[in-house]
């Protein structure tokens, strides 16, 4: 029976952005004030995985759906073991919590996790005015009537441009997802926010994935004796991960196969060569239509970054490990959404996409990418410079799961 949420009391709620505009609207979530940086997401399902994505660490996500908390929350499609928005502001918070799978509803687990939110807000009104002026530092508050005192508190929070944040969602010890069935390959997966489906998606197709700490070093990976390396997603500044980098460009110089998404994908773009800047406001969203240049296939495609990589479509770039180029654009804007490395005989040696094939939540146009890794690496395995020296080993301490 679909469960009607219990009428409590929700006190008045002022959301200020850093340039003065102001919201006002009621609590909806754990009471209290938030600051973070105000982006907006346009999928109309999903606000569970989006609420758990760490990507999203440090900014206040405005949802444009009208309707959210329509069917609950479950203990099945978190992207991690919690929720890293810094807050959430919506427009009509639901009344009813209705699904099969639901355990309790979203409110409730907004104050079990301290998140601070805001309902009954005019959130077109919002997301078209981050649209005309870029993303932003913002404030919400349950606690502050004055407009004019939490104006001040936004103005002093940090910007996310410059802002190194992988190291706090990373985990802290490194854990080992199995793959479902004989093992056909091992990846070492640099965790910078990683999302949980993205190791699921590997395990189904034969992966052993060590998932591990930002903090590795390439001698630590070849000890795995890896046959691939994945750069996961993440939040903050690419420009502000240097360390990430340096590593990076280890693994292609050491010819270790490589695969990015999103924030991976930055780095990547980092480590060949070409600078990364921040978007006006940002790709957020399941239905972001994206052009991969070698086929001309047109994918509908899961985002979430607020960072491109600065290259050209057609532009071909020498490195010290190969030739890179772009790989796909987006259709709306043109933006970066794939690069490629390929040697002097035009093989592929690494990849990366700026969006999400584990399609969550989102389509599942692009999961071809997963299989696409797979291939580069058995095609090293062919060649005989895969560095696996014997079957996958059970390390213990690789299996103690990750941090909540």
């Amino acid at each position: 029976m679909p469960k009607l949420r219990q009428l409590e009391s929700h006190p008045p709620a002022l959301l200020v952005l850093e340039d003065g505009r102001t919201f006002q609207g009621q609590a909806f979530g754990a009471i209290g004030e938030t600051f973070g940086e105000a982006v907006f997401a346009t999928g109309m399902s999903g606000y569970q995985e989006t609420l758990t994505d760490p990507s999203y660490y440090r900014q206040v996500v405005i949802a444009t759906a009208p309707h959210i908390g329509n069917t609950g929350w479950n203990n099945e499609d978190g992207e991690s073991g919690r929720i890293w928005v810094a807050g959430y502001v919506v427009r009509d918070a639901a009344r009813i919590s209705s699904n099969w799978r639901s355990r309790r509803d979203l409110e409730v687990e907004l104050r079990a996790q301290g998140i601070v939110g805001m309902s009954q807000v005019d959130t077109r009104a919002l997301t078209r005015h981050i649209r005309e002026r870029g993303a932003m530092r913002v404030g919400v508050s349950s606690v502050e009537r004055n407009p004019a005192a939490l104006l001040e508190r936004v103005q002093a929070q940090p910007s996310m441009v410059g802002a190194h944040l992988a190291d706090d969602v990373s985990t802290t010890k490194p854990y080992v997802v199995k793959p479902d069935g004989e093992p056909r390959f091992r990846v070492v997966a640099i965790d910078l926010g990683i999302k949980s489906m993205t190791p699921t998606r590997m395990a189904e197709r034969g992966f052993e994935v060590h998932v591990v700490p930002t903090t590795i070093t390439l001698a630590e990976i070849e000890a795995l004796s890896p046959d691939g390396v994945f750069f996961s997603n993440g939040p903050g500044d690419p420009a502000a991960a240097d360390g990430q980098v340096e590593l990076l460009k280890s693994v292609l110089a050491a010819g270790i196969p490589y695969f990015g998404i999103c924030f991976g994908n930055q780095l990547f773009g980092r480590a060949l060569g070409f600078g990364t800047f921040k978007l006006g406001y940002g790709h957020r969203g399941i239905n972001q239509p994206v052009m991969d240049l070698s086929t001309r296939k047109v994918e509908v495609t899961a985002h979430n970054h607020g960072f491109a990589v600065a290259a050209k479509p057609g532009e071909r770039h020498q490195t010290p490990y190969g030739t890179a180029q772009v790989s796909h654009i987006c259709l709306n804007d043109d933006v970066v959404e794939g690069l490629q490395l390929t040697d002097s005989d035009g093989r592929l040696r690494a990849f990366s996409v700026q969006y999400h094939p584990e399609a969550a939540a989102g389509p599942h146009d692009a999961s071809y990418l997963f299989d696409r890794f797979a291939e580069l690496m058995a095609l090293r395995q062919a060649q005989g410079t895969s560095t696996r020296q014997k079957p996958p080993a059970t390390r213990p301490e690789l299996l103690e799961g990750r941090d909540p």
